[in-house]
């Protein structure tokens, strides 16, 4: 059976930081809009780390052929998922549904609470999901969206500061693997 340790491993800044020396050009990059979440009055704009609540979410600032941009100036040039506040590495075939396997998507089973929904964004075209992998997610209770990678960022910016619990897996627009990877 397919390990999900194998298969996602959480996106630690100091492992990723040699990815993000990595420049995106405004001339390929495209920028996401995201505004800032509203805060009660008085709180300063701070928030408790500490307390338990929701995680921030991730917001994608641009997409480019070299990677996704996040708003805090991390890059991530392979296939990654954001899910719950975090980003984990997502190791994945090279080749869109060759050798995909329902173990891929394990962690939206694992995960509570689900997500309401899963923009799956396939890299620079749309590719439609599999109908065995489609009917895997559905089983576990996640509604599926497929999309290209650059319109599941902006759909993910925009549910994720409606505050829906939604979830994205995404590939690069160039397809790659990500340094270090076991084989998918």
């Amino acid at each position: 059976m397919f390990s999900l340790s194998l298969a996602l491993r959480p996106a630690a800044r100091s492992a990723l930081k040699q990815t993000a020396r990595l420049a995106v050009t405004s001339g390929t990059a495209r920028n996401f809009h995201a505004s800032l979440r509203r805060r009660s009055p008085g709180d300063g704009g701070l928030s408790n780390i500490l307390s338990g609540g929701t995680a921030p979410a991730v917001q994608v600032k641009a997409i480019a052929q070299n990677g996704i941009q996040l708003a805090d100036g991390l890059l991530l040039s392979s296939a990654c998922i954001f899910l719950d506040g975090k980003v984990f590495l997502w190791n994945v075939p090279e080749t869109l549904w060759n050798g995909w396997k329902p173990a891929h998507f394990e962690i939206f089973e694992t995960v509570v609470p689900r997500p309401e929904i899963l923009l799956i964004g396939t890299g620079e075209r749309v590719e439609m999901l599999p109908p065995a992998l489609r009917q895997y997610l559905t089983k576990a209770g996640v509604q599926v969206d497929v999309m290209n990678t650059r319109n599941a960022c902006s759909t993910y910016n925009l549910l994720a500061e409606e505050g829906r619990r939604v979830a994205a897996a995404l590939l690069p627009i160039t397809a790659r693997r990500w340094e270090g990877a076991p084989p998918a």
